[in-house]
Formats: structure tokens, C-alpha cells, sequence
């Protein structure tokens, strides 16, 4: 917990140190206006949800990305990366903890969307499964931490991450149902989307604004919140065995 609270901590003061790190949250009120505008041309009121839960959805994982990202390249370019490693505390906990921080603060964007679409198109989004709503972003959030963990294992070994920051992003907004449901997806590119826990969390979203009663709730639920914590066990065997190649062959700074 000390752990968790310390990197909790260094991350809102990167934050306030690098504010460029929100950027993210500038774009999703864009976002929003230009999917909103989208779905008003091709008349298709029934998707106004979906062009406002997906820039939030966009936001939480592209924040995430880039926390993981720049945390080993921020380190690494400070001269602090080897200083970080070789600290009592696990680095996979620093980067839960970090995450974590970020992705609470991604959530943001939500408020965000729902506010640019009552004032620019008078468009609001009533939520009838209140209490399954807030259960989905918190599974999401944490399943979202954990996945961040891996991402950072990878980043560990590259001396770059934008490659991957920039590879990892609209792949990932399409399979997992950022915007677009999966089911509009080619019929051999769905199953794919069943090992994304986005897919499941946005399907989850998208059902609790419907008054009908959710399907399945416990399975849905509960597939976010293994899958996240698949990514964060294997990211932690990951982020340990890559730790241990670097050590042994002195790549820390310079991989």
C-alpha cells in the first residue's frame, strides 16, 4: 500500500509537472462533436450514445498508453531508469499504482463528452442501470491498470515507445467496440474482440443505458475483470523476465 500510494502520488504531481500528459482529455470534447456530427448526417439517432461513450472509451485508452509509455521513457531519459529498478519496490507495482492514477483521471472525458453533446447538439444519455454503470468503468478501470503493466514490460526493451503507442491505438479502438459495436465488424474479426476486455466493458455501457434488463450481467462483468487480470499477471511475469535480461546483459539505458 505504500507502494501504491507513493506512485499514486508521483504520478498526480507528473501531471501537474507535465500537464501535455492530459492531453488526451482535450481531444475527447472534439471527439465527441465530430461523431455526434457523424451519426446526425447519416440520421441515425439510435448510435448518439455510442458517438458519446466512445471518446471516453478512446481517452481511458490512449491515457493509459501513454502512461506506460512515458513512464520507461521518462525514466530512461532522466538517467533514472536504473535507479528505478534496482529500488526495493516493485517496479510492476509502481506502474499499477501510476496507471491506476491515470486511468481515474481518464474517466474524465465522460463528464466531458455528456457536457459537449447537451450544450452543442442537445443530447443527453439517460443511464437506467446506474449502479451496473459505475460497477462497468470501475471493472474497466482496473482491468485498464493491469493491462498497462504489460505495456510497460514491452516498452522496457525498446528504446522508443511511440512506435508502439501509435500501433496500439485505432487497432484496439476498433476490436474493442470503441465506436463501432462488434458485431458490425467482418464476421472472422469478432472472435477476436472476445480476448479484448474493452469489448466486453463497452457492450456492458452501451446495455445499462438500455431500460431492458442486462443479459448476463455476472459473466460480462466478471470477463473484464479476468481478462484485465490475466494482462496484469503476465505482465508482471513479463516485466520480470525482461528485468532480468536487462540486468544480465547491462541494456537497462541503452536498449
Amino acid at each position: 500500500m505504500v507502494v501504491l500510494a507513493a506512485s499514486v502520488r508521483q504520478q498526480l504531481l507528473m501531471f501537474r509537472r507535465n500537464p501535455e500528459q492530459l492531453m488526451a482529455l482535450v481531444n475527447a470534447p472534439l471527439l465527441t462533436l465530430a461523431f455526434l456530427a457523424i451519426m446526425r448526417h447519416a440520421e441515425r439517432p439510435d448510435l448518439e450514445a455510442y458517438a458519446i461513450l466512445g471518446p471516453a472509451v478512446i481517452t481511458v485508452w490512449s491515457m493509459a498508453l501513454l502512461v506506460s509509455g512515458e513512464l520507461i521513457d521518462g525514466e530512461r531519459a532522466n538517467g533514472t531508469l536504473d535507479a528505478m529498478i534496482a529500488a526495493p519496490a516493485p517496479i510492476g507495482l509502481t506502474v499499477l499504482g501510476r496507471g491506476a492514477t491515470v486511468t481515474a483521471v481518464s474517466m474524465l472525458s465522460l463528464l466531458e463528452s455528456v457536457l459537449v453533446a447537451r450544450v452543442a447538439f442537445g443530447v443527453g444519455i439517460g443511464v437506467e442501470h446506474p449502479l451496473l454503470f459505475a460497477a462497468t468503468l470501475l471493472a474497466m478501470a482496473l482491468a485498464m491498470a493491469g493491462t498497462a503493466v504489460v505495456m510497460a514490460a514491452v516498452f522496457v526493451l525498446h528504446r522508443s515507445a511511440r512506435i508502439f503507442q501509435n500501433s496500439l491505438s485505432y487497432p484496439f479502438y476498433l476490436l474493442g467496440g470503441a465506436v463501432i459495436p462488434p458485431e458490425f465488424l467482418p464476421h472472422w474479426l469478432q472472435p477476436v474482440t472476445k480476448v479484448i476486455f474493452l469489448s466486453w466493458a463497452t457492450e456492458l455501457l452501451r446495455d445499462c443505458l438500455r431500460p431492458e434488463a442486462v443479459e448476463n450481467v455476472a459473466l460480462r462483468l466478471g470477463m473484464v475483470l479476468l481478462l484485465g487480470a490475466v494482462g496484469f499477471a503476465a505482465g508482471i511475469l513479463l516485466l520480470n523476465s525482461v528485468l532480468r535480461r536487462v540486468r544480465r546483459t547491462g541494456e537497462v539505458s541503452l536498449a
